[in-house]
């Protein structure tokens, strides 16, 4: 255990202690074991590149996770506290890089063989507000769509003209940062946070959370509006902006920052659509606009209500002599075995893959994920 983690676990763990020490007046605090909650799961992908890329042949590659929670309130403490601490390994072959060659990341789980401190989070609410400290994933609150989260390419998670042109603290390394939630009314959420501009790759843990001078930081906001276009039905809407400054070495500070927008809307009880929508200034990011738009459908029968179908398209704006955009159209079905287990059929069509620098034949590549969750 690194002196980092050490540090953080005596300083959450004293606070805690003392905080709830204040407010039962010296009393012996008791710990309610029901306060822990436990959490894991395991994803694998077998990944066939069928034609085009870089060379045909198959991969297989997985991902497991652990995570340990602490709410305050059960354990009679106090109101509106979490504490969260996430482990995760990844492990196996690479085949966006060495056999399809797209720069979107076919699967969202490729990450090369690593171990790592993925979550280490303080959350406080109060009242309408939450305020959460410690090192998080961006995605976990910002640029995130419900009905793209289905689909295995990492495009739909957090798109490329933000992965692509700047240092985020997404999956695998994630950073330190602060976050602030209002939520103004029923249907309006608006968030802000502040983070390390410069997750350290030389940290292969990700434990070692220190914040150099060089660092800069990211500065993200996001509004969510649930309102349904159609009556009835569920609506999310979401509009975003980002600021990055950082530094390198006694180089001038580099600026950039672009803005988003993001749809979901269950159009019938079992249809729903999605969009998400990205953009970043042209005149110093090669990479500069993305789109996407998908369907899912779910409750096909009696028998299977929680299996999903979903058909989308990710276009990726590439702003460079041979390849003008890289574009993914996925067709993709969850089956869900139990509530623990499922498999994922998945197809992907790519056309020029981008992620080489050279013109490469589209490619086409076909995904079986199993998932075990508890």
């Amino acid at each position: 255990m690194t002196k980092f983690i050490r540090q953080s676990l005596m300083i959450a763990l004293v606070g805690l202690i003392g905080l709830n020490g204040f407010s039962q007046q010296n009393e012996k605090p008791e710990l309610n074991e029901s306060a822990f909650s436990y959490d894991g799961s395991y994803v694998g992908d077998v990944v066939n590149n069928l034609a085009g890329g870089i060379k045909t042949g198959s991969a297989y590659l997985g991902m497991a996770n652990i995570g340990i929670g602490f709410n305050t309130e059960t354990a009679k403490w106090w109101k509106g506290g979490e504490l969260y601490v996430n482990f995760g390994n990844t492990h196996g072959d690479t085949p966006s890089a060495d056999l399809i060659g797209d720069i979107q990341v076919a699967s969202n789980i490729e990450a090369g063989d690593m171990t790592y401190l993925y979550e280490f989070w303080y959350k406080q609410s109060l009242g309408k507000f939450d305020f959460t400290i410690g090192v998080q994933d961006l995605n976990a609150n910002f640029v995130s769509s419900e009905n793209g989260g289905l689909f295995l390419n990492s495009s739909f998670g957090v798109h490329t003209v933000m992965s692509d042109n700047i240092t985020l603290p997404i999956f695998p390394k994630t950073a330190l940062g602060a976050d602030i939630s209002w939520q103004a009314s029923e249907r309006l959420n608006w968030r802000i946070a502040i983070f390390d501009g410069t997750p350290n790759s030389r940290n292969p843990y990700n434990t070692n959370q220190i914040i150099g001078k060089e660092d800069g930081y990211l500065l993200v906001t996001e509004f969510q509006i649930a309102k349904s276009l159609i009556s009835r039905l569920n609506g999310t809407y979401k509009l975003g902006g980002y600021y990055h400054n950082h530094q390198y070495s006694d180089e001038a500070p580099h600026e950039n920052g672009g803005a988003y927008f993001i749809a979901d809307q269950n159009i019938t009880n079992k249809l729903s659509l999605f969009t998400q929508i990205g953009i970043s200034p042209n005149n110093i990011n090669d990479h500069n606009h993305f789109m996407s738009l998908g369907c899912n459908y779910k409750n096909f029968s009696e028998k299977r209500p929680d299996d999903l179908f979903g058909l989308a398209l990710a276009y990726f704006g590439v702003d460079e002599n041979d390849i003008k955009h890289e574009t993914a159209i996925e067709a993709t079905y969850k089956c869900c075995i139990n509530e623990n287990i499922y498999l994922q059929p998945d197809v992907q069509y790519i056309l020029n893959p981008a992620g080489t620098g050279e013109k490469l034949d589209n490619s086409l590549v076909a995904i079986l994920r199993f998932g075990v969750e508890f």
